[in-house]
């Protein structure tokens, strides 16, 4: 089945909303229009294209769920995606808030040869360099670790941050200048009332201010309960 990129963009899409929530429910025009950034009348029509081919399946004013081969569209397209992000950054010197833009101009247009020989060439790794889980070769949904939004958590609490959300190159270069990427502990320091989550990373002395918008994209895992 030929697909053009736009289309396999729009089942990335809906996969990723998926994946946000609990399974099985289905996702409104207005969120896939949100999250590719286009009109809900231009979801409305790409999504009369994926129902022809079998792709979503629709329910009149309740949304879109993936069919099996959608979500398989999905995890190779994903898959691509996320080995590029690792490539680039291990073997090109990208930084991790560069490579998202690469990695999609590139995950529609590669082989399943390149990608078996990137895979390889990294060991097979299950994690982007945000912490987002890479499918494996067999294309089986990865199991997402159990983590927390940055933003759910209270003062004095050691935390340790497992993914970053890749969408914004100007958080991530922040985040990565204050020491907050994948794997790092985290003390959260103050919570003000309007939302800011204020945290040091392990082995820096200044500490970073987040938004709650932005601290609701950095996942973690607590090591250690509030005092």
């Amino acid at each position: 089945m030929m697909l053009s990129a736009v289309m396999e963009d729009y089942l990335k899409a809906i996969y990723t909303l998926q994946s946000e929530r609990d399974g099985g429910q289905r996702i409104r025009t207005s969120e896939i229009a949100d999250h590719v950034g286009v009109t809900s009348p231009t979801v409305t029509s790409m999504l009369d294209k994926l129902e022809e081919r079998g792709l979503v399946d629709r329910e009149k004013y309740k949304g879109v769920t993936l069919t099996s081969d959608g979500e398989r569209v999905a995890l190779e397209v994903i898959r691509h995606h996320r080995l590029l992000e690792a490539y680039l950054t291990e073997h090109l010197d990208y930084s991790w808030e560069e490579v998202h833009d690469e990695a999609d101009r590139l995950e529609h247009h590669i082989s399943e040869e390149f990608e078996a020989r990137v895979a390889a060439a990294l060991a097979d790794p299950t994690v982007d360099p945000h912490g987002a889980p890479i499918p494996n070769a067999d294309l089986e949904p990865p199991e997402r670790r159990p983590a927390t939004a940055l933003s759910e958590f209270e003062e004095g609490t050691v935390v340790r941050v497992e993914e970053v959300s890749d969408h914004d190159p100007a958080v991530l270069e922040y985040l990565s200048d204050h020491g907050v990427d994948p794997g790092t502990e985290l003390e959260i320091e103050e919570v003000a009332p309007f939302g800011m989550v204020t945290a040091r990373a392990e082995g820096h002395r200044e500490s970073v201010s987040l938004p709650e918008e932005v601290a609701r994209h950095v996942r973690v895992t607590a090591l250690a309960e509030a005092t």
